[in-house]
């Protein structure tokens, strides 16, 4: 297994880990899966200024990926930031999800991240194991946040300090391939 920087060819493969978890499962809240493009799209704007890993296997395909994203829109939210991470379903439970978070921490650690959040629809204890196992705690519960596959769903919220608190000696630096 190797872990890479992602590409906006890596598209189609991000494209088809998502989208079974879109149309078959309330883990993601979006209620259609993207296509290929508007996963380019997506690739390559978070790109510009934060990072797209993504992990492949022995052949070189595929199997996750992870991903930071702004936390908020006001200045003073500017150290922090959200996380997510999916893994293809016939990779899951290798280690995959553990080692792109690992890498995924270190490098928003350098850039001048303080703090990453997580939003895990619930019930997902797969998840919630990934999430503590590489040191995010919970924070709290948005009760009945999302509705999807005809019920109201929560969402638990987890927190992971990527360095130590100290005020902030300048901005964090935008994420550079």
């Amino acid at each position: 297994m190797g872990i890479r920087v992602a590409t906006p060819d890596d598209a189609h493969a991000i494209a088809g880990i998502y989208e079974p978890i879109v149309s078959h499962t309330a883990i993601s809240f979006e209620l259609e899966a993207p296509s290929v493009e508007q996963m380019r799209d997506r690739i390559q704007a978070t790109l510009q200024t934060l990072p797209w890993l993504v992990s492949v296997d022995e052949h070189g395909r595929v199997n996750g990926y992870v991903y930071a994203s702004r936390d908020r829109e006001r200045p003073a939210y500017q150290w922090a930031v959200d996380t997510t991470a999916y893994v293809r379903e016939d990779a899951r439970g290798q280690g995959i999800g553990k080692s792109l978070y690992i890498e995924l921490k270190s490098v928003l650690a350098r850039l001048g991240y303080f703090q990453a959040f997580a939003g895990i629809a619930l019930p997902n204890a797969a998840s919630i194991a990934l999430h503590e196992s590489v040191g995010f705690t919970s924070i709290g519960v948005y009760r009945s946040v999302g509705f999807k596959l005809g019920q109201w769903r929560d969402v638990g919220w987890w927190q992971c300090g990527l360095r130590q608190m100290s005020l902030p000696q300048t901005l964090p630096q935008p994420f550079t391939c």
